[in-house]
């Protein structure tokens, strides 16, 4: 067994028809929005970065025949990207990426559980930020999957290069999020996922419903449990599909009155504030007030 430590959340992928509409409709939500970063295999990204280290990364096709290409090449992460939208449509939360320091590692760990997705991908692209300043990001990445959950995936990801550039406005939200400190999966069967998510994790065991990672929690809940939690639907049975993200936000009283001045549809479960899915927002977005 090739021994690891849990992995933090690094971002999440959120597949959408066009970069344009996801801007648009996280803008509404008073999140600010990078500008559109360009993948060298066809997929491009517009990112929201949070002062916890997290993110959240609308993914778009730019360019089908490059897409295809990288395809054709055995890119995983094109052909997921792909698989997702085929099976469920071009809006959507498709994947959880961890953070890792040895991409190699996890791929042998992967191999080793029988649910690697496929070959590692490294490539890099450049990245501007509010300014205008550029600087190039490097990354290595390795997949991880379950053949009968093909509606969700999961990568750990290592940042080759660490980049030289001031996200600070970037991670100055109107709503007040701070920071990712759940995401929420659907399942048919929600114990049958837990060695997939605990070996993509980096952890032995997992607790329940629940993946403690060192910054946030995965949990995954029965359809029924999840519309009964957050009162929103949890749509069509899944094997495994990623379906909310809880935020951390300053104040819930702010992030309200910005939702209502934007005409934002809105609801309350208990104290956190739920905002049901819509193109542009591929998972119910909730808002939890942390002090």
């Amino acid at each position: 067994m090739i021994e690891t430590s849990t992995h933090p959340l690094d971002h999440l992928v959120l597949p959408t028809r066009s970069l344009e509409i996801a801007r648009l409709r996280l803008s509404s939500l008073g999140f600010v929005v990078a500008p559109t970063g360009i993948h060298p295999f066809g997929t491009e990204n517009a990112c929201v970065f949070f002062a916890d280290g997290t993110y959240l990364e609308p993914l778009a096709v730019g360019d089908e025949k490059t897409a295809d290409r990288a395809i054709g090449e055995g890119n995983v992460f094109v052909a997921r990207d792909r698989l997702y939208r085929s099976r469920l449509g071009d809006e959507g939360f498709s994947a959880v990426v961890f953070g890792t320091a040895d991409a190699d590692a996890d791929q042998a760990r992967y191999v080793e559980a029988g649910l690697s997705a496929g070959n590692m991908l490294g490539f890099s692209r450049a990245f501007t930020d509010t300014t205008g300043k550029s600087d190039t990001a490097s990354f290595k990445l390795a997949f991880v999957a379950d053949s009968k959950a093909t509606d969700a995936f999961l990568f750990a990801c290592q940042r080759i290069n660490a980049l030289k550039i001031d996200r600070t406005a970037l991670q100055a939200h109107a709503n007040g999020v701070t920071g990712i400190i759940e995401i929420v999966a659907v399942s048919d069967r929600p114990s049958s996922q837990a060695r997939l998510l605990s070996t993509a994790a980096g952890r032995d065991a997992n607790d329940g419903d629940k993946v403690r990672l060192p910054n946030a929690t995965l949990t995954v809940l029965t359809p029924d449990a999840f519309a009964s939690r957050f009162g929103v639907s949890a749509g069509n049975p899944s094997d495994l599909r990623f379906a909310a993200i809880i935020f951390a936000v300053r104040s819930i009283p702010a992030a309200t009155r910005l939702l209502a001045a934007n005409a934002i549809e809105h609801d309350m479960s208990g104290d956190e504030i739920v905002v049901p899915p819509t193109p542009g927002q591929g998972a119910a977005f909730i808002f939890r007030e942390i002090p």
